[in-house]
């Protein structure tokens, strides 16, 4: 598609109101044309490069939205629907086809926009032939939309995953050649799973094109970005050092931050990621795809929204909570060996007497080792496995409590439960049919939503807990005032208590702004009908201080009493208030 070129005695074939016309090269072949449009379905084009006039294929102009099928100055026309980081390339290749010494293939892979406004890769494979002259005279060829599996992301319109292993593989070879090492750059989209349990997956396809895009353009224009499987995309960086990946994602964080919106469905979807120096971190691609996978995961896993540069430390981390994994299925299958239930009381705030208990969850693995909630509990979630896990760990607390209550008769039992148990459908049952067997009481129960994550749907989360309150099971609110546990939570969720974390109580004893902060967020509590129960309180005078000038009903915490397992707090606190 040639661009400026002149017919004749430099005057472009034009026809009335300025519309072009065959030229006498394409009349000639129009009859060709026209019968060989009909065998295929790609699109063809053919080109009078001296007449600057083109005969395309009714394909062609329809599906990307072209003035016509005859069409004076079409490369200049397709270059306008190229994607802006495919044009110079494009612009280089038509002026080498134009000023071609002899007959020349042209061969060339880019992203056009077609009329729905999505970009599409094109293959284009096409010849040019010479005039009588010895000058380039005619431009013909076949496009073809690329194999999706093999060049681009049906989404997003990016290079796959099999192009970012390709580019891998050639960096890895100019590393060879120049000794130049780089940086490659995984991203993986935090909570994304909620939009699609919130909207619908199509919803959720645009907003992945739309973050793609704002992705894009926080890379430098010679950077490429790749889109990965699920929710991930991955950016190769040659020649970067850890200040260059650092500004990188600086400035994804800062344009993810901002509230989004398609379709009047807003959006927020912040993205960890996984950095790995190539040849530091591996000199193969699947040695350095592991290890930008081990670093993403752990970014993910300890707080989000961060970039984890890889090491050896955080490899072997990464290796541990799959070991874990592996681990924690295997208790489960053997019928919940290794789990446990610790128990920590919660006291009266007034009279310091002992009115139920928090069951902890421990696990102890097949090794032998006990292993920290915050490393397995998560790994629970993420595998699901958290689902019959609860189910046993509900049931163990429930047999306890009933037992407890025959010496303590008015004894609770606090058991949390993760957002995966709020959508298994099949936990309420279960719970009614577990408090009928053991003949124990609904208002024996509470339930402490004990979520990490953004919660997708507040209104779903109230159905299921309405359900629970309308039985006399009380909900609790865990943790509140860090992570996503907030006001916000607070006006969304419907609950009977607020369990105040030890992050507000610590800083108590040391400044006005920490006591004033809790003894706001209790009396707006107590205003709207529910009860406090204060976590992490570790010394008397912050018991008094919490008791006298911020009114707490209840208070857990280490003064009153560490995690026990079942036969020591009986022993501790039990047998006293008997």
């Amino acid at each position: 598609m040639g661009k400026g070129c002149v017919y004749g005695e430099g005057m472009r074939i034009m026809g009335k109101a300025g519309r072009a016309i065959l030229s006498p090269p394409l009349k000639r072949y129009r009859f060709y044309f026209d019968l060989l449009k009909k065998t295929t379905d790609n699109y063809i084009f053919l080109v009078d490069l001296k007449a600057n006039v083109a005969l395309l294929s009714s394909n062609l102009v329809q599906e990307f939205d072209l003035p016509g099928e005859i069409l004076t100055d079409a490369a200049k026309h397709w270059a306008n629907l190229l994607h802006e980081d495919d044009r110079a390339v494009f612009r280089a290749e038509m002026e080498r086809v134009r000023q071609a010494a002899g007959e020349v293939e042209h061969t060339l892979e880019y992203r056009v926009k077609s009329r729905k406004g999505d970009y599409v890769w094109i293959r284009c494979r096409a010849r040019v032939a010479m005039g009588m002259d010895g000058r380039p005279e005619l431009f013909t060829g076949v496009m073809t939309r690329m194999a999706r599996r093999a060049q681009a992301d049906d989404v997003t319109g990016l290079l796959n995953k099999y192009q970012f292993e390709r580019g891998v593989r050639r960096a890895l070879e100019a590393y060879r050649k120049e000794e130049r090492g780089g940086a490659i750059l995984m991203l993986g989209l935090d909570n994304f799973k909620l939009v699609n349990e919130t909207h619908n997956r199509t919803v959720g396809d645009r907003v992945l094109k739309r973050v793609a895009q704002l992705i894009s353009a926080c890379l430098p224009p010679a950077l490429t970005l790749y889109k990965l499987d699920g929710d991930e995309f991955a950016v190769i960086y040659p020649g970067a050092d850890e200040k260059a990946i650092a500004e990188i994602f600086a400035k994804v964080q800062a344009c993810l931050s901002q509230p989004q919106e398609i379709d009047g469905h807003p959006f927020l979807c912040t993205a960890s990621a996984g950095t790995i120096f190539y040849p530091q971190a591996g000199k193969d691609y699947l040695v350095l795809h592991k290890h930008a996978e081990a670093a993403l995961s752990l970014a993910k896993r300890e707080g989000k929204n961060r970039n984890c540069l890889f090491s050896k430390d955080v490899y072997n981390r990464w290796v541990r909570s799959l070991s874990l994994h592996d681990m924690l299925w295997e208790s489960v299958e053997k019928g919940f060996e290794g789990f446990s239930l610790f128990y920590q009381p919660q006291v009266d705030a007034v009279n310091q007497q002992v009115i139920g208990a928090e069951a902890l969850l421990r696990w102890q693995s097949p090794r032998g080792k006990g292993v920290a909630p915050m490393e397995f509990v998560p790994i629970l979630e993420e595998t699901k496995l958290i689902i019959p896990v609860g189910k046993w760990l509900f049931e163990d607390a429930v047999k306890t409590c009933k037992r407890w209550r025959e010496v303590s008769p008015n004894f609770r039992v606090s058991i949390n439960m993760s957002y995966e148990q709020v959508k298994d459908l099949s936990f309420k049952d279960f719970v009614t049919d577990c408090l009928a067997r053991h003949d124990l009481p609904p208002e024996a129960v509470v339930l402490e939503l004990t979520e990490s994550k953004i919660v997708a749907d507040w209104n779903f989360v109230n159905e299921r807990f309405d359900l629970f309150r309308a039985k006399g099971i009380s909900i609790a609110m865990d943790d509140f005032g860090t992570g996503y546990s907030s006001l916000a939570s607070l006006k969304n969720l419907s609950c009977d208590i607020v369990k105040i974390d030890r992050a507000f109580v610590k800083k108590i004893l040391e400044n006005d702004f920490d006591r004033q902060l809790v003894k706001y967020t209790v009396a707006l509590c107590h205003s709207i009908g529910i009860k406090a129960c204060i976590e992490g309180v570790e010394a008397e005078e912050e018991y008094e201080l919490l008791t006298k000038q911020c009114r707490a009903n209840s208070i857990q915490g280490y003064l009153f009493g560490r995690p026990e397992s079942a036969e020591n707090f009986e022993k501790k606190f039990l047998a006293v208030g008997a």
